[in-house]
């Protein structure tokens, strides 16, 4: 009892705050994520302040704040090390009427848990992602949207765990169609047309078929009605077990169900007519979908098909962790594995990255400053040939990433060699007789330390 007086408080909020602030409202709340969980025992096990924590937890707030671009039906493959703390975001737009399932498989030698979060982006741009789905198994969920919106899925191991891992992202609309054989196509008359000389607007949409076409339930629930009414002639009402939502069927011939009956998806409900006002039209389905306290809103996004098909996988999954290096001047690291996809920057020929997974015939790479992005595998090269080769004239600190305070792995002495594998900036990526790749100063700006 008292769940349900929360729930109509909740309910009754919504006549003075926006969606969004009843959610967050209700959102206070809530259970923790496994994610959030994970996060607060870290804290009380007094591991938050170590340098690997403090790094996990970077890429779990770049994950939100830097989310690369996806367009559903989307896949991706790739690989977490389990050395080096990552996490992924992808940003998508989902409408109401629609269902996204999100789906992560891992295949880890080394076990634990794998986060994936669902999470809507914010109106108000200074807020947060507002979780609305979690999981760490590898079965996923579907989740319906109750309002348009952008989201974010964010998928990360906890630490020094790691494996090769496989995310799917499809949108399906949240009915099935509701006559059978038949699709969009079939809807000649949409919502808000005029009705009445204008003084009324169509709440819902016209499915036109022959006489004696069945008519099935697009959702599992209860019959609440089947009665003859002057407006819907032979009408049926399905109650949604799910949402808060009444399907309307209007104008049919006959009706296969009574009031109380209980279907399932595709169970006949009866047959297209053309009963009650639609007496002087071609028989059609008026399909209507009603919310409570909002009333009939546009079933149009609920049954159209989204209508793309996810990329064929094109690229060596054994670039996975592996270094590349971009093969020519001006090419473009995009947000997401398409050529529509925004431009994060233009890189330098020989530029090197480090590939993370696939999707289509793109590599998801990471640059020497952290930075992630999309770059056509066909335009990258491997590492294993050198571009040029290094001699030193002068002792030469090899330090660990690019940049001028990165901590020294080792020193080339004079006459030492090493093959130059790219170029970021004023550094080279080497090879040389060393456990693993490393980086040098340019010669043209050596400082004091490399002397």
């Amino acid at each position: 009892m008292r769940r349900s007086v929360q729930i109509a408080a909740g309910l009754a909020l919504l006549g003075v705050w926006g969606c969004e602030e009843v959610e967050v409202a209700i959102d206070a709340r809530r259970d923790l994520t496994p994610h959030e969980a994970y996060v607060r025992g870290l804290h009380d096990a007094g591991l938050a302040g170590t340098a690997l924590t403090q790094d996990w937890l970077r890429e779990a707030s770049r994950a939100l704040q830097e989310p690369l671009a996806m367009q559903a039906p989307f896949v991706e493959e790739g690989y977490f090390t389990p050395e080096d703390p990552m996490a992924i975001g992808y940003r998508f737009e989902l409408e109401r009427g629609q269902t996204a399932t999100v789906s992560l498989a891992v295949d880890s030698e080394v076990g634990g848990q794998v986060f994936f979060d669902l999470l809507r982006v914010a109106e108000d741009p200074d807020g947060p992602p507002r979780p609305v789905r979690a999981d760490t198994t590898d079965l996923g969920f579907v989740y319906e949207p109750t309002r348009d919106g952008e989201f974010v899925v964010r998928v990360q191991p906890e630490l020094l765990r790691g494996g090769a891992y496989r995310l799917s992202v499809e949108l399906d609309p949240a009915l099935a169609f509701p006559v059978y054989g038949r699709s969009m196509s079939a809807a000649l008359s949409l919502w808000g047309a005029p009705r009445d000389g204008g003084r009324r607007r169509h709440e819902g949409i016209d499915i036109f078929a022959r006489r004696g076409t069945p008519v099935v339930a697009s959702v599992a629930g209860r019959v609440t009605r089947a009665n003859t009414t002057p407006i819907g002639g032979k009408v049926v009402w399905l109650r949604d077990d799910r949402q808060r939502r009444s399907i309307y069927y209007a104008h049919l011939d006959t009706q296969a169900v009574e009031r109380g009956d209980r279907v399932e998806i595709g169970d006949t409900l009866g047959t297209v007519g053309n009963t009650g006002n639609a007496i002087t039209t071609p028989p059609h389905l008026h399909f209507g979908i009603y919310y409570r306290g909002e009333g009939a809103v546009d079933p149009a996004p609920f049954v159209r098909p989204v209508g793309r098909s996810a990329a064929e996988f094109a690229v060596d999954r054994e670039a996975w962790g592996e270094w590349v290096r971009i093969a020519d001047e001006g090419i473009r690291l995009r947000t997401g594995p398409s050529r529509r996809a925004e431009v994060a920057s233009e890189l330098d020929r020989w530029t090197p990255a480090r590939v993370l997974g696939g999707s289509g015939d793109w590599y998801r790479v990471r640059l020497p400053d952290g930075r992630s992005g999309y770059v056509a595998a066909r335009l990258t090269e491997s590492i294993e040939a050198p571009v040029d080769t290094w001699v030193g004239d002068r002792s030469t600190d090899v330090v660990a990433g690019p940049t001028p305070d990165s901590p020294r792995m080792s020193r080339l002495a004079v006459g030492d060699e090493a093959e130059i594998l790219g170029t970021w900036g004023d550094f080279h990526l080497i090879r040389a007789d060393l456990p693993a790749l490393g980086w040098i100063r340019s010669p043209s700006v050596a400082t004091d330390r490399d002397r």
